[in-house]
């Protein structure tokens, strides 16, 4: 029983594999175009700029699937040169392992190009390989005319997209709502709002925030901010508030828990190990 669901969740739409990468970023329109507008959170929260990370930031996550560790999932931000300015290149790698990676195997990496101060995305990369899919295509941004240029890297074709107002992509999202929202003007029930533009398409994204809490992981007691990413219900997602997410509530604001229930059960990503982060690791109780 147990490895016939483990089989039903390696067949799967392939992005769940990569479900981490995809947890803060991604949502459909079918349902997020009805939401209320009246509980978004105001522009001007997005208007500070916060010493959230820096250079050399390495966060790693595994994701379970009951028993089994399926995947391996990690976000690193250095500064480089790009055009002759020094940037933030932040790299997304997540993969299957063990007994997953014999059943579909993934390899998959996301790359966004950012200025230092203003998280704003230049160029992505998306090289992925996902169960014999593969697809490597540069995206390159021009914030005046708000379009974006993507490259497949494949056949070499071009094609240029219009953005919508406040776009981000689908890693600088992270690193976006990390250095510029105003978590301390949060109220519960607040909703984050902004525009995604991943694979050729523009996504309304939003999150509620549902408060702070206490949470329990490898590292002790942490407090965290809890919020929910709204999805759609259906095939995959047991219901459109299918997702649980806790980020630590201090100056670092990194994800430590992520937790989707499926139709085929519940997969939980959960902080392994970090390194290089830019404020102290607030611990409550250490409960080693």
């Amino acid at each position: 029983m147990i490895i016939a669901r483990f089989f039903n969740f390696t067949m799967l739409k392939r992005n769940l594999f990569t479900l981490l990468l995809y947890i803060l970023f991604y949502s459909t329109t079918s349902y997020t175009q009805n939401l209320s507008k009246s509980s978004i959170v105001n522009d001007s929260l997005y208007l500070k700029t916060f010493d959230a990370y820096k250079s050399g930031e390495l966060l790693e996550y595994k994701l379970h699937y009951g028993f089994f560790n399926t995947s391996y999932a990690s976000l690193e931000i250095k500064a480089e040169k790009l055009n002759n300015e020094t940037v933030f290149r932040a790299t997304a790698i997540g993969k299957t392992i063990g007994l997953a990676r014999l059943f579909f195997r993934v390899d998959d990496l996301y790359e966004a190009f950012f200025p230092l101060e203003k998280v704003k995305p230049i160029k992505s990369i998306r090289d992925i390989y996902e169960g014999g899919y593969i697809r490597k295509a540069e995206t390159y941004y021009n914030d005046n005319y708000k379009t974006a240029t993507i490259l497949n890297k494949i056949t070499n074709e071009k094609e240029t997209i219009a953005l919508k107002d406040d776009y981000q992509d689908i890693v600088s999202t992270f690193y976006f709502l990390r250095r510029h929202l105003d978590i301390n003007k949060l109220n519960n029930g607040d909703m984050i709002a902004l525009n995604i533009f991943f694979d050729k398409k523009n996504y309304p994204f939003k999150m509620k925030f549902l408060g702070v809490e206490n949470l329990k992981t490898k590292f002790g007691l942490i407090e965290c901010m809890k919020l929910n990413p709204y999805m759609e219900a259906g095939r995959v997602f047991r219901s459109n508030k299918g997702l649980e997410l806790w980020v630590t509530n201090d100056d670092n604001r990194i994800p430590i828990k992520v937790k989707a229930n499926l139709r085929v059960g519940t997969i939980i990503a959960e902080l392994t190990s970090f390194r290089g982060i830019t404020n102290p690791f607030k611990i409550i109780v250490n409960e080693q």
